[in-house]
């Protein structure tokens, strides 16, 4: 195998065993707002605590969103606050980044709130119509061989 396939498989293992769409979802959503936050950081600090929160929320957003990536056992807490601060960054962050930032953050809180750990991985559908294929083949009737 080579190292590039190596490196897939196991990029491809990293990732099942986590919520990775949510927590990428959630960190691009920070990212995105803090790139739409436009001013430098000491005008913000010159205007005071409405300013400076315009950069702290979609901060913690995106570090919400590494840490579902990287620290998948406690995503329940992250993905709660990473929606509070979604929905906080509609008020301090010029609309929540012009909405973008705001849904990418909040649809990447929901899908990590309902991913489940133990739940066994899908099959692809190529492979379950080659198992019907297979079955039928064999005689077995369609609805043993999925």
């Amino acid at each position: 195998m080579s190292r590039v396939g190596r490196w897939r498989r196991d990029f491809r293992e990293w990732r099942g065993g986590r919520p990775f769409l949510g927590g990428l979802l959630l960190t691009l959503g920070g990212a995105e707002i803090l790139v739409t936050m436009k001013a430098p950081l000491p005008v913000i600090l010159h205007v005071g605590m409405q300013g400076l929160a315009g950069y702290l929320l979609p901060a913690l957003m995106l570090v919400c969103g590494l840490l579902i990536l990287f620290n998948p056992a406690q995503r329940l807490f992250y993905c709660l606050l990473g929606i509070l601060l979604s929905l906080g960054t509609w008020l301090t962050s010029n609309l929540g980044g012009f909405l973008v930032g705001l849904l990418f953050g909040a649809v990447g809180s929901c899908v990590t709130f309902g991913w489940l750990p133990d739940q066994e991985p899908r099959i692809s559908r190529r492979r379950r119509r080659q198992a019907a294929r297979e079955a039928a083949s064999v005689g077995v009737p369609p609805t043993e061989a999925a």
